[in-house]
């Protein structure tokens, strides 16, 4: 069956977004324990590419299945899960990057460089790190990974945040600071 990459954030609403998540099918990587420990040899760039031994995945259906399959540890260590093996992946900053934001009413969902849909909420906090000058911003996606907000989804979220005269935004009933602490 061939992939169809969901709409648009901006052609969706809200509700419509919250069905997409969760009609999405993911493994239960909670409820697998792998016995087999190892290297995968693969890497994810800080600008949300896919390396494996050096060469670049460039096959988007071989990223969005990998990326179903990634979780990050209690150390910060990530890791490609199966019911047989548990395998270390480098990930130089976030598993994924935010691409695109939409606010509807007390709702921001993101769409991601795997086109996952993630909306921002007590679920999936978005964090701020680094200082003032060169802050990075992350929303929590699924099993402890993260997406850090691109350039052009910073500037989204910031217009948002000025149109409220604040620093900060809300999703679904939680407010997060888009100030560096």
């Amino acid at each position: 069956m061939p992939y169809e990459p969901p709409p648009e954030l901006a052609a969706l609403s809200l509700a419509e977004i919250a069905d997409l998540v969760s009609a999405r099918k993911l493994p239960p990587l909670d409820k697998w324990s792998p016995q087999e420990t190892g290297e995968s040899h693969m890497h994810i760039a800080a600008d949300g590419r896919w390396f494996h031994e050096g060469g670049e995945i460039t096959r988007p259906a071989m990223v969005r299945a990998f990326a179903s399959l990634l979780m990050r540890d209690a150390d910060g260590r990530h890791w490609l899960v199966t019911p047989y093996q548990k395998l270390a992946i480098t990930v130089e900053d976030a598993a994924f990057i935010a691409v695109d934001v939409r606010q509807e009413g007390d709702g921001l969902a993101f769409r991601l460089n795997t086109d996952d849909l993630v909306i921002a909420g007590p679920q999936n906090p978005i964090r701020v790190s680094g200082d003032r000058d060169t802050p990075a911003i992350h929303i929590a996606v699924r099993y402890g990974t993260e997406a850090r907000l691109n350039r052009s989804t910073y500037a989204q979220l910031a217009e948002i945040a000025l149109q409220n005269n604040a620093l900060e935004v809300a999703s679904l009933g939680q407010t997060f600071s888009l100030v560096p602490q």
